[in-house]
């Protein structure tokens, strides 16, 4: 899971215009936003490889995906082509809303770091 973060995480330095277009449009700047989730992506995925930071850094990535949920509901409801990188275009429709579900998916596993070490749950 930290692996998926940080790549995540870097993508959004490397190719910020594709996750710009997906920011909905009623929030103010979205280059800064893209920036800002990379930089919390990848401190988080990397709090995930810590003992001791690994439950704070799941509780981020938590709030975090809340946090982009609304890019995704804005994808999935307006029709958001996305440009700029090959293989790009007009997502589908099972793309778009499929996305939705995946984040409860993310949510869960998450969680699942949450979870004190079988150490601390003996006592």
């Amino acid at each position: 899971m930290a692996v998926l973060y940080v790549i995540a995480g870097v993508m959004h330095f490397l190719v910020p215009e594709v996750y710009v277009q997906i920011i909905p449009p009623v929030l103010p700047g979205p280059l800064v936003l893209v920036y800002f989730s990379g930089i919390a992506e990848i401190a988080l995925g990397l709090g995930l490889l810590h003992p001791r930071t690994r439950r704070l850094a799941a509780w981020g990535l938590i709030g975090l995906l809340i946090a982009i949920f609304p890019a995704n509901v804005y994808m999935a409801t307006s029709g958001v082509v996305i440009e700029g990188t090959p293989g790009s275009g007009d997502p589908s429709e099972i793309v778009r809303w499929g996305r939705l579900p995946l984040q409860a998916v993310l949510v869960a596993w998450a969680w699942w770091y949450t979870r004190p070490p079988p150490s601390e749950t003996a006592e």
